[in-house]
């Protein structure tokens, strides 16, 4: 192993306590390593630190690459936990420096990809990322009957792309409504046409439905006549 390589494995945090350290030093591997844990990971105390005094506790974190591969294989029992096992071995796999959060609510259960140069991650028209997203659904719940929403983000990309999505629909229905005939959407995703469907759902001056085959089924808007 190179000098580089060795150093690509290690990472150096400070922290206000020894475990605030080693944690700061984990989120410091995940980017290049993500789904790594504690387990996968030796530490070195390069300084104890103390609270009264107002020194600060500094680590020195290695990888342990045998641990974070034999992880990286494990599937975890919770949902939540194999959502983050499967986006973090897409990333891996992919070579993108990022980190995978998790947010789990009663509705969903989040996964936000934060890093650069996320466009391989998110692919033409979110392609990649929806099947990412529809790949993390079935590990989450391959096996049991309770399902909740599974979301995979990147770096703000699902608000910016459902903020488009409006956009595109507030010119379809403009365009339905002044030249008096349906006008066909681009072709996009069932969760993207559900969100436009949803978005207009409560007009009474148009309607929506669904024409064609994946991929390239589109959503089409329908002026309504008047009385």
């Amino acid at each position: 192993m190179s000098e580089n390589e060795a150093t690509d494995l290690t990472a150096e945090a400070e922290g206000a306590t020894l475990g605030e350290a080693k944690w700061n030093a984990i989120k410091q591997l995940e980017p290049r390593f993500p789904g790594v844990t504690a387990d996968c990971v030796q530490f070195e105390v390069l300084e104890e630190g103390d609270e009264d005094a107002g020194t600060l506790a500094r680590v020195r974190a290695e990888l342990d690459e045998d641990a974070f591969e034999r992880v990286a294989q494990e599937i975890p029992d919770e949902p939540a936990e194999r959502v983050r096992a499967l986006v973090g071995r897409v990333v891996h796999a992919l070579g993108l420096r990022a980190s995978v959060d998790i947010d789990e609510s009663d509705e969903e259960i989040r996964a936000t990809v934060n890093g650069e140069d996320l466009g391989l991650l998110i692919g033409r028209h979110g392609a990649t990322i929806d099947a990412v997203q529809h790949l993390a659904m079935r590990a989450a719940f391959h096996s049991s009957a309770d399902h909740k929403a599974v979301v995979v983000d990147a770096a703000g990309y699902r608000e910016r792309r459902e903020a488009a999505l409006k956009r595109a629909a507030d010119r379809a229905v403009e365009d339905a409504l002044s030249f008096g005939r349906p006008v066909e959407l681009e072709p996009m995703g069932p969760q993207e046409r559900r969100i436009v469907h949803v978005y207009l759902r409560e007009r009474n001056d148009v309607q929506t439905h669904s024409e064609g085959d994946e991929p390239d089924r589109r959503l089409v808007v329908t002026p309504l006549r008047g009385d």
